[in-house]
């Protein structure tokens, strides 16, 4: 019954109650999840290490502002586990689909601007020869407003 597929999202798509005030989009997840869920691929949901490093009533920062040895070194960690997780998946015949990044976030964007996370992850995935499809959520995208992104989502997880 597995579909022997897993896919890396940012943390805040299944829990927006991590995201900054007032920077959240959802009550809980984001309603395109539904989709992630319903598609059978397995879900590894990343930490949020701003929310590690300065807690749930920390102020909006910006890229810059998280760019320090300590931040970096906190994003390292947590993505250790995950990456070893991740190899004997793909070891055992699992197929990586790639990560869902947050466009515009200090450390999850993908694209344009890379977060400092997913310059950590990036690099420690190069370091094992993957390099990994990504789509990410529009800056845009919420869920009073939903917009095309969960079919894109959708079109995302079949390939």
């Amino acid at each position: 019954m597995r579909s022997k597929k897993i896919l890396l999202t940012s943390h805040c798509i299944f829990n927006q109650n991590s995201v900054v005030e007032p920077l959240d989009r959802a009550r809980g997840a984001f309603s395109f999840a539904k989709d992630i869920i319903d598609s059978g691929v397995g879900i590894i949901q990343l930490p949020c290490p701003e929310f590690r490093y300065l807690g749930i009533t920390r102020k909006p920062m910006n890229k810059e502002e998280y760019d320090t040895a300590e931040f970096r070194e906190l994003c390292k960690k947590l993505f250790e586990p995950i990456l070893e997780d991740l190899l004997i998946y793909m070891e055992n015949g699992y197929e990586f689909c790639g990560i869902i990044g947050i466009n515009h976030s200090p450390t999850c964007s993908i694209s344009d601007r890379r977060g400092i996370l997913m310059e950590e992850i990036f690099a420690m995935l190069a370091s094992k020869g993957i390099t990994p499809n990504y789509i990410e959520v529009p800056t845009d995208y919420d869920d009073k407003t939903f917009n095309d992104f969960a079919a894109k989502v959708k079109t995302f997880l079949k390939n």
